[in-house]
């Protein structure tokens, strides 16, 4: 065969004159030879196939030569055409397809038998076609391929024309041997499974007409990326769509709707700008186009299946898209402006903080353009740019669990992004990272830029090192969509051919809108002082809607008259609106994206409930939890813990930490409830204590015995997954997973507690405030190991002080504690434990669902307590049916405060020193009192922090009235629990005439930068220090002791 030779030699016909001018540094243009550097050429990249790579200007905002309205050839030097077309693989497929073609020509398809005869010389003698050569063929192919690679570096993407760059040499005809000479010759385009230009059944066509095409395909004003898919059906499917589709593909009906919607988006602005000039609203002034945009990718998507649609956007244009896309009453928007946001206060009801009008989320149903209605909920976020991406994915993953939707068919997210936060924030690349991953993917989701060209103040070139704010999502393999958003049906059609991919392939879809901010970052910002050449062109720019109102006029399909009778009648409507949202009343309602029919406000009383389960219950689910298959083959040190388990369960005695978090979820599940666990290595646990997931050691197969508590369980209704190396991102899903139905456990685990000031947004901006800002309740779970056992800074502390600062009790005000009037807990923002025994934990995860209102819960789990000898509970302390050791009249639930239980009497007057503490440490302390033989010290473990258990605290404050009172901890004293207790524990002391602030005892380390010591034997000293002064016979003084420890505050 011939083929190599052929190929290395296909690059040099046609070229000796360009090879001759490209010698001597010319550049050929219009036929005349003018000078050019020879250090201007363009690098070429060569990638498969032979095509040259990535080329273009870091921003948008380049400089460079005028736009070509048609390529022109140039001479180019002769070494960029060396690369040999096949590799070793296809030259043998073409080989043997050429061997069967000269046995049978009718063997093969047709399009290769033509190619077959012009590489042989026997092809037809057809007009245009005699003289194709197999090397015009490969650079025809290069040419096509070039464009399909790299055409978006050619296209008309920004509006405001300030992005002259120079267009690719790569797509060049010269590059490839073709002249003038050229244009008007026919040539065969057929290359087996390809699509779009290079499919079988293409036409014959003149060169001229092939870059024609092209160009109106990927240098028109939409430029798209998909060519670094390794998916063939993926990218063919693509080039069907750009290469085959036919321009001016909407009708005059189509047209005049893309015209309302278009009217309405700009419109709504200036009316807004009218009434109220000095307001912020953070409009979409210069990427108005969105609105139809986004209108059609939902009515798209609708008619595809989809029912549900949750979005997730930033501030710019929020309030345009809660009116004109999710169809937020406008009056309501209006009210919001005249500063009716926040509900009357009826009958005490609780109306929060409230949040900034372009901070707010809602919920509606609205009609399609078919007749079809979806669901829109736009969820709440806060200022933090892209904070609310994978609140907004993880929500829709709760959607479509409770739907049932396991094809992720029904219900879709939506992502709008600014160009700044898109490529700066990490948290845009760990939603992105979630995407595919079994346990977190939605099928897909589509993200919408509205790229600005500019970040609040900072220039493209300051704001990434990448060409395109969107190459992050690259990684992900998701096609990209770059389209001018002056013209409008460039951006329908671009949001339309996102919703068809992501209904089609379920991945994700970037489509990025290329505009301007016609005002700065907000209405009454100044962007002159620092892109005043911008702002200078942005004047003079006509909107959008004059653009399109133009085209349409003078292509005769509507009239001046037509336009202005739609406009009028927005108006009309917009000013009926706002009439009307002077007498509009707000309602609590209107504020939640989705309302929990019969979950109780923290103004509404709610009953308190045991957490208690029936013994026979538990035994039942105890066994399926302890039992693995007999052909399956597990580690011998697992099947030795599960042995372990069985025994608990049997015996009732010795329930470990593991064993009765297993219980727990295997409770709420017979119960009816969904369960989901996730974070790093949870499957496992960090401390290798859950072994939630077992692994075959024979076969690699996984098992999983709490998807097995019922018969014929449904699938997912437990769900146990290690997540990504991730905490915002996977923090943020879970708790917007957490939100779409209280009727589940949502539990996100963090690998060692301090990891989680890595997800410090989601923490401080949704679940901390989320209920007081925006209405919602949550009832996420966060277990963060805590303790010090000598592993050093990083791996000691939970940071429990943050948690507890952010708690919003008050500490000076008793609330009613009567448990037949008490709502404190319902009128806190969260809940802070660090609980001591197994049986507490079990009661303090059921008590997340069994009562009506959801709060977060904060957990300061622990670590050698996993094993911890005396850390175990009797499997009556489950059901307290039949009472125990330690009964305490708290009864079948969670115990906030646990007493000592030396002390039994309601007054203990020869108790010299009360310790009240917190954790692990009380088994430290309990230890060294029983080998000190101490009988007049009092140890009250407070299980919960927040809300503060008054009560409890001032019950056991008067059991001992002769007692110092001491709080004692292991963080240092301006870390851990102190300053959140101690200003609670001076009101109770008050409270009960038992003296004040001074009174209070502190025994812990010392203030300190780092969490805990990095040296193992300074941390075993510091313990014993903080033992032996806790438990020493003189009484404590804060400040030095008598002994000077350095523990001592």
């Amino acid at each position: 065969m011939a083929w190599q030779r052929v190929l290395s030699a296909a690059s040099r016909p046609g070229l000796r004159s360009a090879r001759s001018l490209a010698a001597r540094g010319y550049h050929a243009v219009g036929g005349s030879a003018a000078p050019r550097a020879a250090n201007t050429w363009n690098r070429v990249n060569h990638r498969s196939l032979g095509v040259l790579g990535s080329f273009g200007s870091r921003s948008l905002h380049g400089t460079g030569e005028k736009l070509q309205a048609a390529p022109v050839p140039q001479a180019v030097a002769l070494s960029k055409l060396t690369d040999n077309f096949l590799d070793g693989t296809s030259s043998v497929y073409l080989e043997e397809l050429q061997r069967a073609w000269e046995a049978d020509p009718k063997s093969v398809d047709p399009s290769w038998d033509l190619f077959f005869r012009n590489f042989t010389g026997v092809a037809d003698s057809a007009p245009g076609l005699s003289g194709q050569t197999i090397q015009e063929s490969m650079r025809l192919l290069l040419l096509v391929r070039a464009y399909q690679v790299n055409g978006h570096m050619k296209a008309k993407l920004d509006p405001l024309g300030l992005d002259v760059r120079t267009p690719p040499v790569e797509l060049d005809p010269a590059l490839y041997g073709f002249t003038d000479v050229d244009l008007d010759r026919e040539f065969f385009l057929g290359v087996w499974r390809m699509a779009g230009f290079l499919s079988e059944n293409r036409p014959v066509q003149t060169l001229r007409s092939i870059l024609a095409r092209l160009e109106q395909a990927y240098c028109g004003t939409i430029g798209y990326e998909y060519m670094h898919i390794p998916d063939r059906e993926k990218c063919n499917w693509l080039r069907d769509q750009i290469e085959t589709q036919v321009p001016g593909k909407y009708g005059s009906t189509r047209r005049a709707q893309i015209l309302d919607r278009l009217v309405w988006g700009t419109n709504f602005e200036s009316f807004i700008a009218q009434k109220w000039t000095a307001a912020k609203r953070f409009g979409l002034e210069g990427c108005e186009t969105l609105i139809p945009g986004m209108k059609e990718l939902i009515d798209y998507a609708a008619d595809r299946g989809v029912e549900n649609v949750v979005i997730g956007m930033p501030h710019r244009g929020r309030l345009n898209v809660l009116g004109n896309v999710v169809r937020k009453p406008l009056r309501q928007i209006f009210s919001e402006f005249s500063g009716g946001i926040k509900p009357p206060n009826e009958a005490g009801g609780y109306t929060g903080s409230g949040d900034v009008k372009y901070h707010l989320g809602t919920s509606y149903d609205r009609p399609t353009r078919s007749g079809k209605r979806i669901h829109l909920s736009l969820v709440a976020n806060p200022s933090h740019l892209e904070a609310v991406s994978p609140v907004v994915i993880g929500k829709t993953r709760a959607k479509q669990y409770y739907s049932n939707d396991k094809d992720r068919s029904k219900n879709m997210a939506v992502l709008l992004h600014g160009d700044g936060s898109f490529s700066g924030q990490g948290v845009v690349y760990e939603t992105l990272h979630l995407s595919d991953l079994p346990n977190y993917t939605t099928g897909g989701t589509i993200h919408l830029v509205v790229n600005n060209q500019v970040a609040f103040t900072t220039d493209p070139k300051s704001s990434r090192s990448s060409p395109y704010c969107t190459d992050v999502a690259k990684a992900l393999n998701a096609p990209i969509f770059h389209v001018n958003g002056d013209d409008v049906e460039a951006v329908v059609h671009a949001c339309e051919l996102a919703a068809e991919w992501r209904c089609k392939f379920k991945s994700d879809v970037v489509v990025d809108i290329v505009c301007y901010r016609r005002f700065g970052h907000n209405e009454i910002d100044e962007p002159s002082f620092t892109q005043p050449k911008m702002y200078q062109v942005i004047r003079n720019h006509p909107t959008s809607l004059e653009i399109y109102e133009k085209k349409l006029v003078e292509s005769g399909q509507l009239t001046q008259e037509e336009i202005k009778s739609i406009e009028n009648r927005v108006f009309e409507i917009l000013n009926d609106e706002f009439n009307n949202s002077k007498d509009y009343v707000p309602r609590t309602r209107d504020w939640l994206a989705a309302y929990w029919a019969g979950f109780k406000g923290p103004e509404q009383l709610s009953r308190i409930r045991n957490t208690g389960v029936k013994p026979e219950i538990l035994k039942s689910v105890g066994k399926s939890l302890s039992t693995i298959p007999p052909d399956f083959s597990p580690h011998r040190a697992i099947k030795r813990i599960y042995e372990q388990r069985a025994q608990m369960i049997e015996t009732g005695q010795g329930v470990d930490w593991a064993t009765a978090e297993a219980l727990a979820f295997a409770t709420l599940l017979v119960e009816g409830n969904h369960v989901r666990l996730s974070g790093q290595d949870v499957e496992r646990g960090t401390f290798s204590h859950r072994h939630a997931v077992l692994h075959d050691q024979q076969t690699g197969a996984k098992y999983c015995p709490l998807d097995h508590v019922m018969m014929d369980q449904e699938d997912e209704m437990f769900t146990v997954s290690n997540s990504s190396l991730s905490e915002f991102g996977v923090l943020g899903f879970e708790l917007g997973y957490s939100m779409e139905n209280p009727n589940s456990l949502v539990l996100w685990e963090a690998q060692f507690g301090d990891f989680a000031n890595g997800a410090q947004v989601v923490f401080d901006q949704f679940l901390s405030s989320g209920e007081a800002k925006w209405l919602r309740q949550a009832g996420l779970v966060c277990l963060l190991p805590h303790g010090y056992d000598g592993q050093g800074p990083e791996h000691s502390s939970a940071r429990l002080e943050r948690y507890l600062q952010m708690s919003d009790d008050n500490p000076h005000v008793i609330p009613e504690m009567d448990p037949s009037l008490r709502k404190q807990i319902q009128e806190v923002n969260w809940q802070v434990v660090n609980v001591t025994t197994p049986a507490n934990y079990f009661h303090v995860l059921r008590r997340q669902i069994h009562r009506d209102f959801r709060k977060p819960l904060i957990v300061m789990s622990p670590k050698n307590l996993l094993r911890h000898a005396a850390c175990k509970s009797n499997l009556s302390e489950f059901d307290d049916v039949q009472g125990h050791d330690g009964f305490d009249k708290q009864g079948t639930r969670f115990k906030r405060l646990i007493k000592d239980y030396n002390f039994d009497s309601t007054r203990e007057e020869s108790v010299r020193r009360m310790i009240l503490c917190s954790g692990k440490v009380y088994y430290e302390l309990d230890e060294e009192r029983q080998r000190s033989q101490l009988k007049d010290l009092a140890i009250c473990r407070v299980e919960q922090l927040c809300p503060f258990p008054w009560d409890l605290i001032l019950r056991e404050i008067n059991r001992y009235p002769n007692a110092e009172i001491v709080w004692c901890q292991e963080e240092p004293m301006n870390m851990g629990g102190y300053s959140y207790i101690a200003p609670r524990l001076a009101t109770a002391l008050r409270s009960a005439g038992r003296g004040s602030y001074e009174d209070i005892k502190y025994v812990g380390r010392p203030p300190s930068a780092a969490t805990a010591t990095g040296f193992g034997s300074m941390h075993v000293e510091e313990q014993k220090e903080l033992l032996h002064k806790a438990l020493q016979e003189a009484p404590i003084i804060n400040g030095l002791s008598k002994a000077h420890s350095p523990l001592s505050a």
